[in-house]
């Protein structure tokens, strides 16, 4: 099996130029725990932002500035700022062998599935793989 064999295609992508606040209100109305960050100009993929890491933030500006000026704050950062930028990516027949591995060693809960242009062709989460085991032992 391979990567494409457990994907979710087309998956909710977000421009650089987003604001965390753009992000967190996109995370919450499409019910997704990561965004793939694209080049506004060429939809190139350039990093990820997951839920995790937009929490994080958006906890360490409460308290720093408190409820009153979160909204603010979280309007006025780029996701750049907060996105991961070195992101191991795949391609659409990587074998699911060497992706679970990766899953495993470095405690990922995703990873994006690009083609040759770095365009987002999918994205490949935790989630997948417990639907695979799930197929898989609904066959036995």
């Amino acid at each position: 099996m391979n990567v494409r064999d457990i994907m979710t295609p087309n998956p909710v992508c977000i421009s650089h130029e987003a604001s965390l606040k753009d992000a967190h209100l996109l995370m919450q109305s499409r019910n997704v725990r990561h965004l793939p960050v694209i080049s506004e100009s060429t939809g190139e993929f350039i990093g990820m932002l997951t839920h995790k890491k937009m929490i994080a933030m958006v906890l360490t500006m409460l308290n720093k500035y408190g409820q009153g000026a979160l909204d603010r704050k979280e309007r006025y950062t780029p996701i750049a700022e907060v996105m991961d930028t070195q992101v191991q990516k795949l391609g659409l027949d990587e074998p699911l062998t060497i992706v679970v591995q990766y899953f495993i060693d470095n405690k990922l809960g995703c990873l994006p599935v690009v083609d040759e242009q770095n365009q987002v062709l999918g994205i490949v989460t935790s989630s997948d793989f417990v639907k695979l085991c799930q197929r898989l032992l609904l066959q036995q």
